[in-house]
């Protein structure tokens, strides 16, 4: 199987969500104990006009029209707590589904033709919390870009579908802004700690299950994460700037690997308003198709930012997005750089119903392959949210 396949495979493990819904409808309540479900529905029609540069320079083209989910998955998640004098006990459940699973092309095989359900269980989890703060155990996101993503203003929209990794025809979402300004904090078993609100200070620090940087590689210690995030108020100006991390080691026939990553941003927001400013960096973790699992050792480095400017007026939100990653040192078709510039339009059409308007594009350069590629896509959709 050759690397784009691979990339478009993976594609099916690649969504992003909000993590926890900014709503819940309660489903009941007494006496300390709640149970609550969330959800969220989306579609896109979407037309992409891409064209490709190989090595001698010659250019092909086509267009493809789709309709297909967005960044984020069609989900489903439930919530439970149980308030016992001064600790919480809760769980958190999500299922996570696309609609993008239609006959794609005549020559699949009988097991790809049709639709498939691609569920996929991304949260897991239960928690204990009181004035300490809340330990978590079960399988959730990873830290490491985890709050880049969450403050990326496309996260209801469709973001890059570079044709290079196989998204226009992809059979799950489109990706954001995942591999042109930040990586995909995989969902990972882990245990971990978060702290109450010190100041402004919020601190997060998880061990997660290593990743396997090859079928006999030896990880002696499990995968560490860790969130730092500062969030303040000033003259009715919001601030808010974070930094995460991740470390962890292989060994490959006797030989240390070394895998390490960093991630960083802020955000201000007043008078309607909102400017974002994030990046990463990390060495032998991650590649450009924006996975944060393992690649080998510190001598493949990936790194990359994303820039956004938002306005929101009454029911109306306009955002302005560019962002780029670079992989250097791999020796591989992964060496490449890749862009996204972006303009949409968000229309709050009733509470739960959101309407989007999209257009995207997307450069892909990938050097040792010498494939060009440009990718320009419109995109229209609707949102539905509970």
């Amino acid at each position: 199987m050759n690397t784009q396949a691979k990339l478009s495979l993976l594609s099916v493990a690649i969504c992003m969500t909000t993590f926890n819904a900014n709503a819940a409808l309660e489903i009941y309540e007494n006496d300390g104990m709640s149970f609550s479900a969330d959800g969220l529905v989306n579609a896109f029609y979407a037309n992409s006009s891409i064209e490709k540069t190989d090595a001698e320079g010659a250019t092909s083209d086509r267009d493809q029209s789709r309709v297909r989910t967005g960044f984020l998955p069609n989900n489903i998640g439930f919530n439970f707590s149980n308030q016992l004098s001064d600790m919480k006990i809760g769980m958190r459940s999500s299922f996570w589904v696309s609609i993008s699973d239609a006959d794609n092309h005549r020559d699949a095989s009988p097991a790809d033709l049709g639709t498939g359900s691609l569920i996929d269980i991304r949260q897991f989890y239960g928690t204990v919390s009181g004035d300490w703060g809340e330990l978590l155990v079960g399988k959730d996101f990873g830290l490491l870009n985890r709050a880049n993503i969450l403050g990326d203003e496309l996260l209801l929209g469709f973001g890059q579908t570079s044709d290079f990794f196989g998204l226009v025809d992809g059979g799950n979402v489109s990706f954001g802004n995942i591999s042109t300004g930040y990586t995909y904090p995989f969902p990972k078993s882990q245990i971990t700690y978060r702290s109450p609100d010190l100041n402004g200070f919020k601190i997060a620090v998880g061990l997660m299950d290593p990743n396997k940087v090859a079928a006999d590689s030896s990880e002696e210690l499990p995968r560490a994460e860790a969130e730092l995030i500062y969030s303040t108020e000033i003259d009715k100006v919001n601030l808010k700037a974070w930094v995460s991390g991740a470390t962890q080691s292989s060994e490959v026939d006797d030989v240390k690997q070394n895998q390490s990553g960093v991630g960083y941003g802020a955000n201000v927001k007043f008078s309607g308003f909102s400017f974002t400013a994030s990046g990463f960096q990390t060495k032998g973790l991650g590649h450009i198709a924006g996975l944060d699992h393992l690649v080998g050792d510190d001598s493949i480095k990936s790194d990359g930012y994303l820039l956004q400017a938002a306005y929101t007026l009454d029911s109306n939100r306009f955002v302005l997005t560019y962002g780029e990653s670079e992989v250097e040192n791999t020796d591989s078709i992964l060496d490449a750089k890749h862009s996204n510039i972006g303009i949409a339009y968000f229309r709050t059409i009733r509470p739960g119903l959101t309407a989007v308007v999209e257009y995207n594009q997307t450069e892909a350069d990938v050097a040792n392959s010498l494939v060009g590629e440009e990718n320009n896509t419109l995109s229209i959709g609707a949102v539905f949210t509970f």
